[in-house]
């Protein structure tokens, strides 16, 4: 039988998130210092994060919460993250009963199933939370299943600088895709966790909890601080999982094209404009200004036109029979494959997860239906 939103005593009408979330003030939050919230924080088997500068965060972090780092590292490395953390966090590596080609949805799945709290903030260790952030979140799960807040990179290099274009466009029509996530454990568990093999985890957990009929929010008002890595920016895959943020990426080098080849380069002009002044929009959203300089209204332009020539590139590889990534089909499942996954489960499908009592599995990826 599918979930009934209803039933959980979180639904909400079509109208949307109660208008009292968006007023929520971070510093009115009358929370204790020690929140009982959990913090997991998953860590790929591909490169050393326990510097000197994350293990000074955990420091920080385990004064308001209980944290959880879920470590996929080499057996070396992974001493050296024990002896740094000890009696920082707990510290464990990922669950060997639990099967999924993405290592960092794979620790998620096993730090959720440890944590000790109904709150869980999910963060990779590029994350920089701060108490008033942590707060907010608490109080916005009281209401909702799943919130996702708006992260901003703090130093901003050129790459940074780069991708924060495309922020600014998101969170003008509507909201950016989240780095970092909070989730009720009681929801996460009940719903089977999410597929751990696509490479848009993030997506595809937002995904499967309004699947299963969970209420999600996202607060434009509520900023993470975000450290920049190493050249990195959002793959162009992921827009096949979005169907119109794709249609309009692609629709990008054709219309270039088109001025140029109709001799009107001053239309290219009129257009780089106007998609600063709507970059110019979500930067001033709800308080953005405040995080987001005014010249990163200008990398829009940049950004748009490099989404367009990797829409092409995805779309080229795929119907080349590519993948998005080498172990997966898609970057993420679509609401509707979800939802016909969560209604035609049944209790023999599922396995119990190591130390969590009755808590189900994810169901492995060759069984949801695309």
């Amino acid at each position: 039988m599918a979930h009934d939103p209803r039933q959980s005593g979180r639904w909400h009408p079509a109208g949307g998130i109660p208008e009292a979330l968006t007023r929520l003030d971070l510093g009115a939050a009358s929370a204790p210092d020690r929140l009982r919230m959990a913090y997991v924080l998953p860590l790929r088997p591909d490169g050393d994060s326990g510097g000197a500068g994350l293990t000074g965060y955990l420091r920080e972090l385990s004064r308001w919460v209980d944290v959880i780092v879920v470590d996929g590292s080499p057996p070396e490395l992974f001493a050296r993250h024990a002896a740094a953390w000890r009696g920082l966090v707990r510290h464990v590596p990922p669950d060997p009963a639990l099967r999924g080609r993405n290592p960092t949805a794979v620790g998620v799945l096993t730090g959720v199933a440890l944590a000790p709290h109904e709150h869980v903030v999910i963060a990779g260790d590029d994350v920089r939370y701060d108490l008033g952030g942590l707060r907010a979140l608490h109080g916005l799960l009281d209401r909702v299943d799943l919130v996702r807040p708006q992260d901003h990179v703090d130093p901003l290099p050129w790459h940074a600088w780069w991708g924060a274009g495309g922020t600014l466009l998101h969170r003008a029509f509507g909201a950016d895709r989240p780095g970092t996530l909070a989730v009720r454990r009681s929801t996460f568990l009940a719903m089977g966790g999410y597929d751990s093999d696509v490479p848009a985890e993030n997506l595809e957990l937002v995904r499967t909890v309004r699947a299963y009929g969970g209420a999600t929010a996202a607060p434009a008002w509520l900023y993470v601080r975000r450290l920049p890595s190493a050249g990195a920016r959002r793959p162009a895959y992921d827009e096949l999982a979005r169907p119109g943020w794709l249609l309009a990426a692609l629709a990008v080098l054709p219309a270039a094209a088109a001025a140029l080849a109709a001799r009107r380069p001053g239309l290219l002009l009129r257009a780089g404009v106007a998609t600063v002044a709507v970059a110019e929009v979500g930067r001033r959203r709800a308080g953005g200004a405040r995080v987001f300089p005014a010249h990163t209204t200008l990398a829009a332009p940049l950004w748009l036109l490099e989404r367009g020539v990797g829409a092409w590139l995805a779309v080229g590889r795929r119907l080349r029979g590519g993948r998005p990534a080498p172990h997966a089909r898609q970057a993420a499942h679509s609401t509707r494959a979800l939802r016909r996954r969560l209604a035609e489960r049944r209790p023999d499908d599922l396995v119990l997860w190591v130390e969590t009592g009755a808590a189900p599995a994810p169901a492995p990826a060759d069984r949801l239906r695309r």
